[in-house]
């Protein structure tokens, strides 16, 4: 296996303290020693020895990790578990090959048009297998399809993206000037999103640049050893912004893992390929998730309302790609704080349990286990609302919810600042632009 690091060594310098284990999202629901973090370093350096082949044993133990990376985060030595594991599903994946529906999802990945027209065709003929339930912000299976059972919460596509609805450049009359990365998951389904990240802005006096021709950032190709897939979409996408690097201040991401992606693991991929990877950081040292750009570099916090009568009760969920590889966790509740009752769950920093495709398909299994007690905690809050940086947890966690029947709704911490943000306005606004008002 080519590495940057000696897995061996690795595995060796797991000292077995176990302090990893209480904090795994895989081992919570399958507490298994060999799907522990310490079991899969101690696999990962037998893999590198020679004593152990990738067969479909271990092609089964390395695909149920989350890759949530909170072993990383407890570890004393600092081990990239998280790291090892998806270096070995890129041998995994040349050793066994990717399922083809997959290979076909992330062929699509690289075709916007293509893209566009099938989540145009699926919001047009969804209602032949899904009935739309708005309160849990998705659509149920009418019946059983594969891999999806009857009466799952699946992401409901939208009528519009949300890159097909604005102009590229949105003038708001100021000197300041962002870029929109805005992730798939906000560019077809949940787009509210990105009409509430250009309202902010609005308000704020940034002007906005939205560029038309990004593509996924490779996440999901990335978590599932696609490499080539991965390697192809990133330099695409360092090669066209590159083109407007020089005229934003910054690149604003409302999703965690996209930034997550963005700004750690195209440097990763890139490894063996150092122009390239300084070409990616020269992107990435300008790349934020939204909500700290916005807190740290705005006066947004001064502008959100104090509400102390009826205020919406909110809880916070902590995307592992957020709270673990960026540090974010305190500007987002900063930011809400003031508009909203803000209510702690139990533990807001367990992962969720979304995990990628392949545990959102073959391995649902193991995303609904991990996903009933981010329900209970939620429940236990009595919130009216879950809020996340994050439309994969946002999926996650609502189907979580429809499952054990807890009457909360999801909503992005831009949809909440923006929604106070216009409660204060003294007169109605225009909106953004007309399409956008004929959509809604």
């Amino acid at each position: 296996m080519n590495n940057s690091f000696d897995l061996l060594s690795a595995a060796e310098a797991c000292i077995k303290c176990g302090k990893c284990i209480p904090t795994c999202t895989i081992h919570q629901v399958n507490a298994d020693e060999t799907t522990s973090p310490r079991g899969f370093l101690h696999l990962l350096g037998a893999v590198q020895e020679g004593t152990l082949e990738l067969d479909k044993n271990a092609k089964e133990i390395f695909e149920s990790c989350f890759l949530c990376t909170n072993c990383t985060a407890v570890c004393p030595a600092a081990l990239p578990t998280d790291w090892m594991i998806e270096k070995a599903r890129i041998e995994i994946a040349k050793k066994h090959g990717i399922a083809w529906w997959k290979r076909l999802f992330f062929a699509l990945l690289k075709r916007r048009g293509v893209m566009d027209f099938l989540a145009r065709a699926g919001y047009v003929l969804k209602s032949c297998a899904f009935k739309t339930d708005p309160k849990k912000g998705g659509m149920l299976a009418r019946f059983g399809l594969p891999m999806v059972k009857k009466n799952r919460l699946l992401p409901s596509p939208a009528a519009k993206s949300f890159l097909n609805t604005y102009p590229e450049e949105m003038n708001f009359g100021g000197d300041r000037k962002v870029a929109i990365f805005i992730g798939c998951l906000a560019n077809y389904v949940y787009t509210e999103i990105g009409d509430s990240l250009l309202y902010i802005l609005k308000k704020l006096g940034i002007n906005a640049f939205i560029p038309k021709d990004q593509l996924c950032c490779g996440a999901p190709a990335w978590f599932t050893g696609d490499v080539a897939s991965v390697k192809w979409l990133i330099k695409y996408n360092i090669e066209y912004f590159e083109l407007f690097i020089e005229s934003v201040e910054a690149i604003l991401v409302p999703e965690a893992t996209c930034s997550s992606m963005m700004i750690h693991d195209w440097l990763r991929v890139l490894e063996d390929e150092p122009e390239w990877q300084e070409r990616a950081r020269k992107i990435t040292e300008k790349t934020h998730i939204a909500t700290a750009w916005l807190y740290d570099h705005t006066d947004l916090h001064s502008r959100v309302s104090s509400v102390t009568e009826n205020a919406t009760r909110v809880t916070y969920h902590d995307p592992c790609h957020a709270r673990k590889t960026q540090g974010v966790f305190k500007e987002p509740r900063a930011l809400l704080q003031k508009g909203y009752e803000l209510v702690e769950m139990s533990d807001p920093n367990r992962c969720c349990g979304f995990g990628g495709v392949t545990m959102q398909s073959e391995k649902f299994h193991l995303a609904q286990a991990a996903g009933v007690p981010k329900a209970v905690m939620i429940a236990e809050t009595k919130a009216e609302v879950v809020s996340a940086e994050c439309s994969a947890c946002r999926i996650q966690l609502s189907e979580a919810m429809n499952a054990a029947d807890v009457s909360c709704r999801f909503n992005h911490p831009l949809e909440l600042i923006a929604l106070n943000l216009k409660a204060a306005a003294s007169t109605p606004e225009e909106p953004l632009t007309e399409e956008k008002s004929e959509d809604a």
